[in-house]
């Protein structure tokens, strides 16, 4: 059965690593639904876990793909050079402009990455499969329906006890006859999946265990994440957890892979963090740049965490809105790179 599942490392790291997130999230918030449920308060610890640890670190791990990868920034500088540049130029104009707005296309941009994710992870896991047009077309319309109608609903019902980013990031307009239409052809799609998949497995004797897992994974937590479960904390839980680690996962999976094959005379870092107990120095790197990022958000602007980054608390909180809008969209710019970056170094033609 593993010969024969396209798994993208082995099935044991893609069950636990890849596939599992969106179901051991949800299990979590189904097990104790009075702490999930409630629309404000998140525990310290939690919130270190959650938006440090994971949602923050995963940005970072882009770098070993990237600027840390000689060969690929070698192959690439122009590229990662303009891109980080125009992000934070873009920035500062439109900070400077309005505040709200800064926020709300970075949200929109992050809306992209994260959609775009599971449609890379369903193609990845379909790369083995020779199936015709419709079938090929059922599985991006399902994929792109399980991430863009809970948004849409989000958007339309205007009743979401959490943001993206900030208050006020997504436009919202209430209009219950979309949402009506929407939610029929949302079930008709999914339901267009499942007889594909009964007439594959009855036709073609085949299942692809890894792609449906993603799918339905996918489907179970931005539904349930979105429109089922309307706290702040059953969000983030069920956002950060299904992306952030399924996103480490597959740099560390690549990256490595490339190392063992190629056995290129990498840097230092790279060495470390591939080598022997290379899975511990990669993320112990990755949180380091997180813990760093925060620090100085909460020093510099938040002043929110002060217990948990006391290291940066004698910044003090600034209040020019000059100096502001040119360090916001600075202390932004890991985001926002990750975010355009993403959607070049998994495309062969870039040649990361």
């Amino acid at each position: 059965m593993d010969k024969q599942q396209p798994w993208l490392n082995s099935i044991w790291s893609d069950i636990i690593f890849i596939l599992s997130p969106p179901f051991v999230s949800l299990l979590l918030v189904f097990a104790f639904p009075s702490h999930f449920q409630q629309s404000i308060g998140m525990p310290i610890v939690y919130w270190v876990i959650l938006v440090v640890f994971i949602d923050v670190a995963h940005v970072y791990s882009t770098l070993y793909r990237t600027y840390f990868n000689h060969g690929n920034f070698k192959r690439n500088s122009t590229l990662l050079l303009i891109i980080p540049l125009s992000c934070y130029l873009f920035g500062v104009i439109v900070y400077q402009y309005d505040a709200l707005w800064f926020w709300r296309i970075l949200a929109y941009l992050a809306v992209f990455h994260f959609i775009r994710q599971q449609y890379g992870f369903m193609s990845l896991y379909s790369r083995q499969e020779r199936s015709s047009k419709w079938i090929k077309y059922i599985d991006i319309l399902t994929i792109y329906t399980a991430t863009i109608y809970p948004l849409l609903y989000w958007h339309l019902s205007a009743n979401r006890n959490f943001n993206w980013f900030i208050a006020g990031d997504f436009m919202l307009f209430k209009n219950n006859w979309l949402m009506k239409w929407s939610s029929i052809l949302y079930m008709l799609i999914l339901l267009l999946y499942i007889i594909k998949e009964i007439y594959i497995i009855i036709k073609k004797k085949r299942f692809n265990i890894p792609k449906n897992l993603l799918i339905i994974g996918t489907s179970l937590s931005w539904y349930f994440g979105i429109i089922y479960f309307n706290g702040d904390i059953a969000f983030t839980t069920l956002n950060v957890i299904s992306h952030g680690i399924p996103y480490m996962a597959l740099i560390w999976f690549f990256e490595k892979k490339k190392i063992d094959q190629v056995k290129l005379n990498q840097n230092k870092l790279m060495k470390l963090s591939f080598g022997k107990f290379g899975i511990l120095y990669f993320l112990l790197i990755l949180i380091a740049f997180a813990y760093f990022e925060e620090g100085l958000w909460d020093g510099l602007i938040w002043k929110e965490h002060q217990q948990i980054f006391k290291l940066f608390s004698f910044l003090p909180q600034l209040t020019d809105q000059i100096i502001i809008s040119l360090l916001i969209p600075l202390l932004a710019l890991p985001q926002a790179t990750h975010y355009v970056l993403d959607g070049f170094i998994w495309k062969k033609k870039h040649q990361f």
